[in-house]
């Protein structure tokens, strides 16, 4: 973008145009007036997005440490809501509409599990992930290591430094750790699961947020130092690009439809799986994705889906994490609660959460060097969307990595590895806290 286009357009409008357009979203909105529909609710989302979005990529700081507009779109919601700067109407519609009824976020991760995973050569696919369970217990052991010693700082015993800290972290996040968590907790325990699970979310939430601006900090340390990273959408050191583009493949509607389909088949069988065909796996809940993603492997690794059909979905999948990336941010910042955050920030917490990223960061980064990944890509996604909040917190980190392919990692880290940390708990819980 050249240096006028920047001073002078949002987008690829006038700024003129651009802000009228925007406050032509907006008044419906204030007047209490816009639809629930998807319609009204995207009039809503945009008006947040363009404004946050266009200020954190004009922010020289912020855009170059800091994670840029996504982050800013996050953020600056989080700080409107909380201020009571945004109808509540329209919070529980952008709500509906990102997670909850609609849930557009579950579509926006499906199309981006698909086009980055079909868009990757076959044996680097496969090698990448063989290595990929190595780099995962990594950083959990080492994030145990960290956390633990830091607690025993503030006067935490090992015990609950792992229970209370480790664990909720690098659990696959909310739905997928801190719920299930707070069960194994309750049946261990014969303790309400409330009590387990108001401590962890906090605690789980504040890592969150060293998440997402340690992925900002591990892409600015990559610009400075490219040796340590690729091309952000593989892993291995001995790969060069190999994601497959639409300039190598002819592509067009028909393709990118089909791969729409493939993607959708591939969600299904997730739900089939994860639902009736096989729950659980040693006594641990498997998530959707996780079945999708394995699925998906295997009908890259086979060569089954045509060429054009996968260079299809990689045409997909970059217009919705390029141009839908700050609609999701918007939606997660209506999702999140500042207020409960500020409430556990004393000096303890803070330090432990911090200290048990730190250890996700090393260890992920070392192990996967060791298996011959970059260690900033691995560490962001072995290590970084192992102690975030799950797909949301995906989303967030791999947005401000500007890391979007590299989505299935990251879920696989939030599924298998929080389906491993359930299986650790299970046995810590019962060793620890039986009656």
């Amino acid at each position: 973008m050249s240096e006028e286009r920047k001073g002078f357009m949002i987008g690829a409008l006038p700024w003129w145009q651009a802000l009228i357009f925007v406050a032509l979203c907006a008044v419906p909105m204030y007047m209490g007036l816009q639809s629930k529909s998807m319609s009204g609710t995207l009039c809503s989302i945009f008006f947040l997005a363009v404004i946050f979005n266009e200020l954190g990529e004009r922010l020289p700081i912020w855009n170059d440490y800091i994670g840029g507009g996504l982050l800013m779109c996050f953020f600056g919601v989080a700080l409107m809501k909380f201020y009571g700067l945004i109808p509540e109407a329209a919070i529980k519609n952008i709500n509906s509409f990102i997670s909850d009824d609609a849930n557009f976020l579950e579509f926006y991760i499906v199309i981006l599990i698909t086009g980055s995973v079909l868009a990757l050569d076959r044996d680097i696919l496969l090698r990448s992930f063989l290595g990929y369970i190595p780099a995962i217990l990594g950083g959990l052991v080492a994030a145990c290591v960290c956390g633990v010693a830091v607690a025993a700082l503030f006067g935490v015993s090992p015990v609950n430094a792992v229970i209370k800290y480790v664990l909720p972290i690098m659990g696959g996040g909310n739905g997928a750790g801190a719920v299930p968590l707070s069960d194994i907790y309750q049946s261990v325990t014969g303790a309400p699961k409330q009590e387990y699970y108001a401590f962890a979310i906090i605690i789980l939430t504040i890592a969150n947020i060293f998440c997402i601006i340690a992925s900002a900090l591990l892409n600015s340390l990559g610009d400075k130092c490219p040796s340590l990273t690729g091309d952000k959408k593989t892993l291995l050191r001995s790969g060069s690009n190999l994601a497959r583009d639409d300039a190598k493949v002819k592509t067009g509607t028909p393709e990118m439809v089909s791969a729409l389909l493939v993607g959708c088949a591939a969600y299904s069988v997730g739900r089939l799986m994860s639902r009736s065909i096989l729950p659980t796996i040693a006594g641990a809940k498997i998530h959707a994705y996780a079945y999708m993603i394995i699925f998906v492997v295997i009908l890259a690794a086979t060569g089954l889906v045509p060429a054009g059909v996968r260079a299809g979905a990689k045409r997909l999948q970059s217009f919705v994490s390029s141009g839908l990336g700050m609609v999701i941010m918007v939606g997660m910042g209506a999702d999140f609660n500042i207020g409960e955050l500020a409430m556990m920030l004393n000096v303890g917490n803070v330090a432990i959460a911090l200290a048990t990223v730190i250890g996700a960061i090393i260890g992920s980064a070392v192990v996967g060097w060791l298996v011959g990944f970059y260690p900033i890509d691995s560490a962001i996604t072995a290590g970084l969307c192992m102690a975030n909040r799950g797909g949301n917190g995906d989303i967030a980190c791999l947005g401000a990595a500007k890391r979007m392919d590299l989505i299935a990692y990251a879920q696989l880290s939030s599924r298998l590895g929080g389906g491993m940390v359930l299986v650790i708990a299970s046995f810590v819980f019962s060793a620890f806290l039986g009656k």
